[in-house]
C-alpha cells in the first residue's frame, strides 16, 4: 500500500476495453502517424500476451482507444509512462512542448470517424461506441469531460458505485448490447467497488462478408498440424479466389478482402509447421508494412480453417510490464478531477471472433478448404498449421484485431 495515499482516500479508475464481432479538423498525416504508433503497440502487446501455448485474439484498437481516453487525464510521469507504453508519439505544434495531447485526441477522433464510414458500406457492419461511467455527483473537470465527448463521442453516464454490483450490471448490459450479445460479463465480479470513481469503456463490433465467399459444400474435415507434431481434424474451407498474395523463404502472406474492399483480413503463414514462434519473434511494424506492400492480386488455391475463439484478459500486469507502472499506484490523473487521488484499478478486455464461409463476425479470421481438380494451378495457400492473422482498415492501415491460431478447439 502506498504510504502517501491512505486506503480510505483511494479512488479507483477502472478501464474496460472490449471487442466482439466489431472535434476539430485533423491532418491526414496525424491519422497515418497514429496508425503506425498503434501498430507498434499492437505487436508489442501481442508479444506480452502471447505465452506460445495456444490461440490468442484481441483488439489492439479497442485497447488503445480506451487507454487514450484515460491518458487524456494523466499528467507528469504517469502521462509519460503511459505514452511510452502505448507508443503515443505525436508532438505538439510548438517546439519543446509536451506530447501533443490535443493532436492525439483529434487523430483518434478522426480515425474513429473513418472506421465508422468504412463500416457503412454494404456487406460490412462495424460499430464503435465509447462511454464514461462517472460516480454520480463526483466532480470531474469539465475540460476533461468535454474533450472526451467531442473527440470520442463518449457521453457521461453517471452511476452510483456505492452499489457496485448494480453498477457492474448496468455497464455489462451496455457492452452486451453494443457488441450484439457477443461479449457478456466483461466486468467480472469484484472488478469494481464502492471506491470506484469512473469506468471507461470502448466496444467495437465487426461483421464482414467476404468479397468472395467460400462455398459450404467445399468445407470438409481436414487435419490441422500443430507445432507439437500432433494433428487434429477441423472443418477447413476452400476456394480458388483472387487475393493479395506474397511469399518468400520465410512466409506466405494472404489478404482476403471483405465486401466493399475497405477492410481485409491478412494471414501470415510460416513455411514451417513449427515456424510461428520464429515469425512472432522477428515481426516488426516495418517488416509487416514491407510484406503488405508486396501483395499482388492473383488467383490462389486457398485452404483455411473455420473457427470460433474467445479471449479474456486482465491487462494491468501486462501494461505495467510494458512500462506503465505509475498509473496503477502513485498515479497523477489530476487532469480528470484536479487531484491526485485517482489511480487505475483494472483494465479488462474480452474478444470474440467467428470465421465461416460467409465471412467474419466480431473480429478476425477467414476460411479456406482443399481444392481438388485444378487444371492450371496457381499458388497454394494451405493454412493447415499455426498462423498469425489480423483484420485491418485499408485506408488508414489500422489493425482492428490481431490473433494467432495454433490449434483447433478441443
Amino acid at each position: 500500500m502506498n504510504p502517501r495515499r491512505p486506503y480510505w482516500l483511494k479512488k479507483t479508475l477502472a478501464v474496460f476495453a472490449v471487442f466482439a464481432l466489431l472535434a476539430g479538423a485533423c491532418p491526414a498525416s496525424d491519422v497515418e502517424d497514429l496508425a503506425v504508433d498503434n501498430t507498434r503497440f499492437a505487436l508489442k502487446l501481442y508479444r506480452e500476451l502471447n505465452d506460445g501455448s495456444g490461440n490468442l485474439f484481441f483488439s489492439p484498437y479497442s485497447i488503445s482507444t480506451a487507454m487514450a481516453m484515460t491518458w487524456g487525464g494523466a499528467r507528469g510521469e504517469t502521462a509519460s509512462q503511459m505514452a511510452g507504453a502505448l507508443e503515443f508519439t505525436l508532438k505538439p505544434d510548438k517546439e519543446g512542448g509536451p506530447l501533443g495531447r490535443d493532436r492525439l485526441h483529434a487523430a483518434f477522433g478522426e480515425l474513429q470517424r473513418s472506421l465508422r464510414a468504412a463500416g457503412g458500406k454494404g456487406g460490412v457492419e462495424m460499430s464503435i461506441a465509447n462511454a464514461l461511467w462517472p460516480q454520480n455527483k463526483y466532480r470531474f473537470l469539465k475540460s476533461y469531460l468535454k474533450q472526451i465527448k467531442e473527440e470520442y463521442g463518449s457521453a457521461g453516464r453517471p452511476l452510483d458505485y456505492r452499489s457496485p454490483e448494480e453498477a457492474r450490471g448496468v455497464i455489462n448490459r451496455w457492452v452486451e448490447g453494443e457488441t450484439r450479445q457477443k461479449i457478456k460479463d466483461l466486468l467480472p465480479e469484484g472488478s469494481i467497488d464502492p471506491l470506484t470513481r469512473m469506468v471507461l469503456t470502448n466496444a467495437i463490433y465487426f461483421k464482414g462478408n467476404w468479397a468472395t465467399q467460400f462455398k459450404v459444400k467445399s468445407t470438409r474435415e481436414r487435419p490441422f498440424r500443430m507445432a507439437s507434431g500432433k494433428s487434429a481434424k477441423t472443418p477447413m474451407m476452400f476456394q480458388k479466389g483472387n487475393f493479395g498474395f506474397f511469399q518468400d523463404e520465410e512466409i506466405q502472406a494472404l489478404e482476403m478482402p471483405y465486401k466493399g474492399e475497405k477492410v481485409s483480413m491478412v494471414v501470415l503463414l510460416p513455411r514451417k509447421v513449427d515456424g510461428l514462434a520464429a515469425l512472432e519473434k522477428n515481426l516488426s511494424a516495418g517488416k509487416l508494412s514491407g510484406w503488405l506492400g508486396k501483395l499482388l492480386r492473383i488467383k490462389v488455391d486457398t485452404l483455411f480453417p473455420k473457427f470460433k475463439m474467445t479471449s479474456r484478459f486482465e491487462l494491468s500486469s501486462h501494461l505495467q510490464n510494458l512500462g506503465m507502472k505509475k498509473a496503477f499506484s502513485d498515479a497523477d490523473f489530476s487532469g480528470m478531477d484536479g487531484s491526485r487521488k485517482l489511480y487505475l484499478s483494472g483494465v479488462f478486455h474480452k474478444a470474440f471472433v467467428e470465421v465461416n464461409e460467409e465471412g467474419t463476425e466480431a473480429a478476425a479470421a477467414t476460411g479456406a478448404v482443399v481444392g481438388l481438380r485444378s487444371i492450371r494451378r496457381g499458388p497454394s495457400f494451405r493454412a493447415d498449421h499455426p498462423f498469425l492473422f489480423l483484420i485491418r482498415d485499408k485506408a488508414t492501415g489500422s489493425i482492428l484485431f490481431l490473433g494467432r491460431y495454433a490449434r483447433p478447439a478441443s
